[in-house]
């Protein structure tokens, strides 16, 4: 990929965000999780995604991590920023900080907490489209979100020129597959469509995806990007042979067990791993996520030396 005027492809993670033990963003670590991941070959950075912590940010963070970003990476990669709030007036007000700061894309969610009808969802990304002048992407995360977005919708919203692309975080590898071929048959070739799934990322590409956006990309982007590269040149056995590596390593995320939430123990081993490797300063979590204990961290860093990581 080249520019965000063209539809991007490839392996374009989503950037954690290190912060200092008082939870303020930490500038220079953050710079070098970024020199990091495009010393691994990524093709773009979406910040103020999930893996972001960007729920737990507050505005003053999340303009802190996006001036960081942009101005470091000086347009080397597209950077793809995230806009992800409740409702279409107060996404409205993120787009205008992105934008302003030099984003090359907007990522978005359907608007939660509220009960939203698909028409209302539909409106939720035109206002933003309308607003941008940048291209819009949408993240399909029902988990948190609680509205699942269809595949007519979506497509529909590609032909009308409102959505340059798809972020799929749903779990739902049907409704993934129905976005490819409703692409291909409504000929929406500019319509670039990511697999947020980490673990499936070979089936995604051969069934047409263009790329990938993983969360453990941040701890080993050399291994996305290799897995990537055998996708595309057709060697469908490396890629797997990756892939499957890249399995194993993603069991750090349950290293935290029952004692605390899903996020918190994968965004905990993400950055004690990156810490581990020396990319980030501290592996502090915001809050109220739970912190990792010694004996969690110490497993972490087994699952780094096995995959060949230390």
């Amino acid at each position: 990929m080249t520019t965000a005027a063209t539809a991007l492809s490839g392996v374009i993670p989503p950037v954690c965000t290190p912060l200092t033990p008082d939870y303020e963003v930490d500038k220079g670590s953050l710079i070098r999780l970024v020199d990091h991941l495009m010393d691994g070959g990524v093709d773009g950075l979406f910040i103020l995604g999930s893996s972001s912590e960007v729920a737990f940010l507050p505005d003053g963070h999340r303009k802190v991590v996006l001036d960081t970003v942009i101005n470091h990476v000086g347009g080397q990669v597209p950077v793809l920023a995230g806009v992800i709030d409740m409702t279409a007036l107060r996404v409205l007000d993120h787009v205008r900080t992105a934008v302003e700061a030099g984003a090359d894309a907007l990522v978005a969610t359907a608007p939660f907490y509220t009960r939203t009808h698909p028409n209302e969802i539909a409106w939720h990304f035109k206002a933003i489209s309308a607003q941008a002048g940048v291209p819009v992407y949408a993240y399909d995360l029902p988990v948190s979100v609680h509205s699942k977005l269809t595949a007519d919708l979506l497509l529909e919203l590609a032909a009308e020129g409102v959505l340059a692309g798809l972020k799929d975080s749903s779990g739902d590898e049907g409704g993934f597959r129905q976005v490819l071929l409703g692409r291909r048959d409504r000929d929406l070739p500019g319509f670039a469509v990511f697999t947020g799934s980490e673990l499936t990322v070979d089936s995604a590409l051969w069934m047409g995806a263009d790329g990938v956006v993983p969360g453990l990309g941040n701890v080993d982007p050399h291994g996305y990007v290799r897995l990537y590269q055998h996708a595309r040149a057709g060697d469908w056995v490396a890629a797997r042979t990756e892939q499957e590596r890249l399995f194993r390593l993603f069991g750090l995320v349950a290293v935290g067990g029952p004692h605390m939430g899903r996020s918190s123990s994968a965004l905990g081993a993400f950055k004690a791993a990156l810490h581990l490797r020396g990319v980030i300063d501290h592996p502090t979590t915001a809050l109220p996520q739970i912190p990792l204990d010694a004996d969690e961290v110490a497993r972490v860093g087994k699952f780094l030396a096995d995959a060949a990581l230390l």
